[in-house]
């Protein structure tokens, strides 16, 4: 047991010798440099006393030695001050340009140049800013429909068989234009019962006036003259009403005088033809088929205006009346129209909780196609505001909201502060003033070029 704490004590003394060692060799390493260098100094001034007592006996070397130490010691100088001198100014110059960037920063206006034949050539319009009207407009959902005052079902009025089709679905038909021809026995009927009657008429009338001469003449018994008078009215009953039948089937006054009573008169051939000018958008007939009186064989539309339905809901229409102005947006990229309100109805449908309203469009281009869905903006109000501008003229820029404004320096960008706004019009609360000439349309292609500059050198002023 004491030989072993014996050995740890010895352990543990052995220990402590060794970090004392350690600690104390920074220092011992310290004073060993400090004696050193004051060894080296020694050592140099001893040699610098020898050189000059060694040279003592020659000031002409020594002069010159001296001089050459002086311009080196001036040398030395002028080099420092140079290099202090261009260091100081490059300072100065980094410290101005800076301040310079700092201020350009902070008063930059980007602006932008362009001559009045690059304006045309842009298709870049200015305007003055100024005080408006303000529209307020009641957006609705709605469909393009076709004009059905201008729109005609055919049907045959007689049964037959078809024996020629002229036209097709989509091809344009003039008024009068004969679309299709029936073989029809009903009709050869009518016709016979027609002739029939005309020539009973006229038998009826010749002794009528025969007796009417016979019992002017007391010749004939009043009896007999007023049975010929009602004989005639019988005839000319049945004449009227023959005639009236084949009128309503499309035959004329003419036809009946003068080509019925022809040596080429067919009298099973019947003609469909068109009542007004317009086009073919449902066909239902086909060559050598049955067809009866009443079957709908073609319809035939003139879409030269065609009908916008709107669907008006309970809350907006207080403010819906007829007369008001309408803007229709197709969407997709499509040509917007304008129209009036014709037609507000007066009943709410039970499904759909709305009111139905109509416009109605030109449509001679063709653009509008029954079917297309549309959206409605109805003028509901107005209100004047001091100054105003059209949508197209503002343009987003470098995350603000801005205009173009055309200076003595060219065209520069103007932060706006907008207020109220409708479709096509936006109120200016501030950075615009009434009289500053502005770029109305064409704006995007400044930005464009405002966009191209600042990608290039900085900026494009």
């Amino acid at each position: 047991m004491n030989r072993k704490c014996t050995y740890l004590m010895m352990l543990l003394a052995l220990l402590a010798l060794i970090v004392s060692a350690g600690c104390d060799s920074p220092k011992k390493a310290a004073a060993s440099s400090e004696v050193s260098q004051q060894s080296h100094d020694d050592h140099d001034h001893g040699v610098e006393q020898r050189q000059t007592e060694k040279h003592g006996d020659e000031p002409h070397g020594h002069f010159e030695e001296g001089h050459d130490e002086h311009d080196d010691h001036d040398d030395h100088d002028d080099h420092n001050a140079h290099y202090g001198k261009h260091h100081n100014e490059h300072d100065a110059d980094d410290e101005s340009g800076a301040d310079a960037h700092d201020q350009g920063e902070e008063g930059h206006v980007d602006v932008v140049h362009l001559s009045n034949a690059e304006l045309v050539e842009f298709g870049i319009e200015l305007s003055t800013a100024g005080p408006g009207e303000l529209i307020s407009y009641v957006t609705l959902p709605g469909e393009i429909v076709i004009n059905s005052d201008t729109m005609a079902h055919i049907v045959p009025q007689v049964g037959g068989i078809v024996r020629k089709v002229y036209k097709k679905l989509g091809d344009p038909v003039a008024a009068g234009e004969v679309i299709a021809e029936l073989e029809s026995r009903e009709l050869a009927e009518m016709k016979v019962n027609y002739l029939s009657a005309l020539e009973r008429f006229n038998l009826a009338q010749e002794i009528f006036l025969r007796e009417e001469k016979l019992w002017k003449k007391q010749i004939s018994a009043e009896q007999e003259y007023l049975a010929t008078r009602q004989s005639l009215s019988e005839a000319r009953i049945e004449l009227r009403s023959a005639e009236q039948k084949l009128h309503a089937l499309g035959f004329s006054e003419k036809y009946l005088e003068k080509e019925l009573n022809g040596p080429d008169a067919r009298f099973t051939r019947y003609k469909l033809t068109a009542p007004f000018a317009g086009t073919v958008i449902e066909k239902h007939i086909t060559l050598g088929e049955t067809v009866k009186e009443d079957s709908e064989v073609f319809i035939i539309a003139d879409l030269r205006t065609v009908w916008a339905d709107i669907k008006i809901y309970q809350k907006d229409l207080p403010f819906i009346t007829k007369g008001l102005a309408v803007r229709i947006d197709p969407g997709h990229g499509l040509s917007i129209g304008q129209g009036t309100i014709s037609y507000v109805g007066p009943i709410i449908g039970e499904s759909t909780r709305t009111a139905p309203a109509r416009i109605e469009l030109d449509n001679s281009t063709g653009s509008w196609r029954p079917g297309m869905f549309i959206t409605a903006d109805i003028a509901a109000g107005n209100e004047h505001v001091a100054l105003i501008i059209p949508q197209s003229a503002l343009q987003t820029f470098e995350g603000r909201q801005v205009v173009f404004v055309r200076d003595e320096d060219g065209f520069e960008t103007r932060s706006v502060h907008l207020g109220r706004t409708s479709a096509d019009m936006v109120e200016v609360v501030s950075g615009l003033a009434v009289g500053d000439r502005y770029v109305s349309k064409g704006a995007f292609t400044l930005k464009a070029q405002l966009s191209k500059g600042a990608f290039g050198d900085g900026h494009n002023h």
